[in-house]
């Protein structure tokens, strides 16, 4: 009875933690989303030395209760899985312990010289943003559309250096050392500068034909971030239309399977149909209430 009543708490518990089907699992959800952009303000807060002079001591304390709040989801998270290694090793336990830890680290240093590194160390708290990924639903989606674009977009870079290259050298020639174009290399440098739109200003044509160059430039620069856009925009249209039209045609004249957030306890895996009596991947039994 005492097992059957601690691996019930424990399937209940998990339940919350890692599915979000249920009130309570949602609940949990908006919570630790809400603490996680806290503790990103916490840290930026921090880092602005006026604040972090008058308001020191607040800013500590309310850190250290994220992090405590942390570190008991952090040990739940381990505790509910009947493989806490898998998930300990995994992205996600591995950012989370990430972002857990730089607050504990602090008592391992001590004295003053030691205040540089402690600095250094707890900015190890800006891992906690990472954690909003496991809450980006689309992420995904937006991943596969740039990985299916990887071949158009090497291509596309390629082509933008070897212009690069050209336009560069062609700068070289027509400016030359008089007005800052000193090799090529730098001429390759300003080139992309000015081909990105972003134009430090350091290097600046100033024949009216190198002008008329970098004019040109310039008007190919506005292209040129419009193609990859156009790229990635692409795939992701077409991976949401085969995702709709997968959910929306039935297999073999079959009624369409729905999908839900339940998380496996042996494997941590998820999209599960509703009806799922175990695991697709490990076969381990599905907790149902």
């Amino acid at each position: 009875m005492e097992v059957s009543n601690k691996h019930n708490w424990k399937s209940k518990l998990h339940e919350v933690i890692y599915e979000a089907d249920t009130p309570s699992g949602k609940l949990f959800d908006v919570l630790l989303l809400i603490f996680i952009l806290v503790s990103i303000v916490l840290v930026m807060l921090e880092s602005v030395s006026s604040i972090d002079d008058k308001y020191h001591d607040i800013l500590y304390i309310c850190e250290w209760i994220v992090t405590i709040l942390f570190s008991i989801e952090y040990i739940l998270r381990v505790i509910t899985v009947k493989k806490p290694f898998k998930y300990i090793f995994s992205f996600f336990g591995v950012i989370d312990f990430l972002s857990t830890i730089p607050m504990y680290l602090t008592f391992l240093f001590g004295g003053a010289q030691a205040l540089v590194t402690l600095r250094a160390l707890r900015l190890l708290r800006v891992f906690r943003i990472l954690k909003l990924a496991r809450y980006l639903g689309a992420s995904k989606q937006l991943k596969d559309s740039i990985i299916a674009s990887r071949v158009k977009i090497l291509v596309f870079l390629f082509a933008v250096m070897v212009s690069s290259v050209v336009f560069g050298t062609i700068m070289y020639l027509v400016e030359g050392e008089a007005n800052g174009f000193t090799n090529i290399p730098k001429s390759v440098y300003w080139c992309i500068v000015t081909l990105t739109t972003v134009g430090f200003g350091d290097i600046a044509p100033q024949t009216p034909l190198g002008q008329f160059i970098t004019t040109i430039i310039m008007i190919l620069g506005y292209g040129i971030i419009a193609v990859p856009t156009g790229i990635v925009s692409a795939e992701y249209a077409k991976s949401s239309l085969k995702e709709d039209n997968d959910k929306a045609t039935p297999v073999n004249n079959e009624p369409l399977v729905h999908l839900n957030s339940q998380c496996c306890i042996n494997c941590l895996s998820q999209k599960h149909q509703d009806d799922a009596e175990y695991c697709h991947k490990c076969g381990c039994k599905l907790n149902h209430d």
